[in-house]
């Protein structure tokens, strides 16, 4: 009993300060503010580092480099920083991978094709394998953001019902499945997208031309997501159940018609089909031939090709060939003018993004000018040459830091911001990818998301659960209090460990293998 208070105590704790942190933006505002005023004071200290630099197309010559803090506490710097604020933020890499990316996913969801392709292939799975199917179109449905979370756990809860089963099973696993998976999926995600943008600008910083884009980490996201539904629907059937307790109410299939699929959904899928082998032949005729339009100039697409430095497109012409032939066959998309229509509502989904990115933008430009981060970064390279520490306890470091802070701080965009300008330089001075240091970061950000008092899916899941308590279908705790968020983290808690355990093991088969992480993307620099 002492036990459940302390720890009641102690996620009331996290939330009450977590909910105290500011949005985003001021926040990066006012980071941007206290870094001016740390530059004055670092440069007037004489903080400085110095190190060998290899020179370029040299294997054996190196020259002498000072790095040292500059004062941007200046009228000299600020007039500058000020007349350049619409071209740092235009030029931000992830605005620019974001637009596209985002416009193009939020296309196709506007025209309801990932809900229906997911409806569709999990109300037909076999009764045998619900749990599983369930938990696969769970760990995919985070594609659709927030929305997709909202998804997966009432479809969880109907789908459990209606077999007769225990709702809360279904509910907490395609949680835990959705939001603990968050990594994981066989599609790009706008997570992806941003998340490849702040790489790209934190590798910047050290004068790095490293080719970072959204498939920097597909290898092992789409191999994730096959794992995670293993292991996952083994845990939920073997522990969960037993834990939980199921129930055997008899089969209720009234309960899923409102998902069954319409007629012009049905249509729209077999359109979205053809959609998808118009793209692939276009792709074909683009990619195969001799001297294709994106090979490179030896007839291949690694380490780099016209393909992976125009992957955006590529992706927004393959959303845009699914989301147009679904929307016609749903009659989503009338006419032409419906298509540009979808795009400003798909566009519409970044907006919060774009305005959080302002304030990012210019905060990564002012820690990069000022050098501080570049400055840490490389003393820290030394002491990791010095203590001869390899990659894996560095990746594995990655993992343990972003699980401590990630209950705290909810948003992943906001931890790799303030993460990356110092992980990505010193991973690269030590010859390792800015990709693996991502993929790091993204395990423990997604294995450590269910169990935050601050996700905003939590009231949801007490609501559904609260509705199926009064249905009797879910019987109460045994002193008959409703269920609140520490009945969620009780069922979350191991899940959270068994996602941050199989991804990690993960990463370690794959560094083991020096298997690639993405296209190109390989553990080393060199490679």
């Amino acid at each position: 009993m002492k036990k459940n208070k302390k720890l009641q105590k102690f996620i009331k704790l996290i939330e009450k300060y977590g909910n105290k942190l500011p949005h985003p933006f001021i926040l990066f505002g006012i980071f941007s503010i206290v870094t001016l005023f740390i530059s004055f004071l670092l440069n007037k200290m004489g903080v400085e580092v110095t190190y060998l630099e290899n020179i370029k197309g040299s294997l054996n010559e190196s020259k002498i480099v000072t790095v040292s803090v500059k004062n941007l506490f200046s009228f000299e710097y600020m007039r500058s920083l000020v007349s350049r604020i619409p071209e740092i933020y235009v030029k931000f890499p992830s605005l620019k991978i974001v637009i596209l990316m985002m416009m193009s996913i939020g296309f196709v969801e506007k025209t309801g094709f990932f809900h229906a392709l997911m409806r569709k292939y999990l109300l037909n799975a076999p009764k045998g394998l619900v749990t599983a199917a369930l938990i696969f179109v769970s760990v995919n449905a985070n594609i659709m953001s927030d929305a997709g979370t909202i998804f997966a756990i009432t479809i969880g809860g109907l789908l459990f019902a209606s077999l007769g089963r225990n709702p809360k099973i279904g509910i907490i696993a395609a949680y835990a499945a959705c939001s603990g998976g968050f990594t994981a999926n066989l599609f790009l995600a706008g997570t992806d997208a941003m998340l490849a943008g702040v790489t790209e600008q934190a590798a910047g910083a050290l004068g790095l031309k490293v080719a970072i884009n959204p498939l920097c980490n597909y290898y092992f996201m789409a191999s994730a997501t096959i794992v995670l539904t293993v292991v996952l629907t083994i845990f939920t059937e073997k522990f969960i159940v037993k834990l939980v307790g199921d129930t055997s109410l008899g089969l209720n299939d009234e309960l899923l018609n409102d998902f069954k699929l319409s007629t012009n959904e049905k249509r729209g899928l077999r359109f979205s089909g053809y959609g998808a082998l118009l793209f692939v032949v276009i792709m074909g005729i683009l990619c195969l031939p001799d001297n294709a339009f994106f090979k490179n100039d030896l007839g291949t697409f690694l380490p780099t090709s016209p393909l992976l430095s125009s992957i955006v497109p590529v992706i927004f012409f393959m959303f845009s060939c699914i989301g147009i032939g679904y929307g016609i066959g749903n009659k989503t998309i009338k006419s032409t003018r419906d298509i540009p229509k979808l795009l400003q509502s798909g566009l519409s989904q970044a907006i919060p993004l774009m305005v959080t990115l302002l304030s990012t933008a210019i905060f990564i430009e002012i820690l990069n000018k000022s050098n501080i981060f570049k400055i840490i970064a490389i003393k820290m390279s030394f002491f990791v040459k010095e203590a001869n520490v390899g990659p894996l306890p560095l990746l594995l470091l990655v993992i343990l830091i972003t699980t401590l802070i990630n209950p705290m701080m909810t948003s992943g965009s906001t931890k790799w911001i303030l993460l990356a300008p110092m992980v990505v330089p010193m991973f690269s001075l030590l010859n390792i990818s800015p990709a693996y240091a991502q993929l790091a970061f993204r395990i423990g950000d997604s294995s450590t998301n269910i169990i935050s008092p601050l996700h905003s899916s939590i009231p949801v899941i007490l609501g559904l659960i609260a509705q199926y308590e009064a249905e009797g279908k879910i019987i109460k705790n045994k002193s008959g209090e409703e269920s609140g968020f520490g009945t969620v983290f009780a069922l979350t808690l191991p899940y959270s460990i068994v996602i941050l355990l199989t991804l990690t093991t993960m990463m370690i088969i794959w560094y083991f293998l020096g298997l690639p992480i993405g296209p190109g993307s390989y553990l080393h620099l060199t490679n």
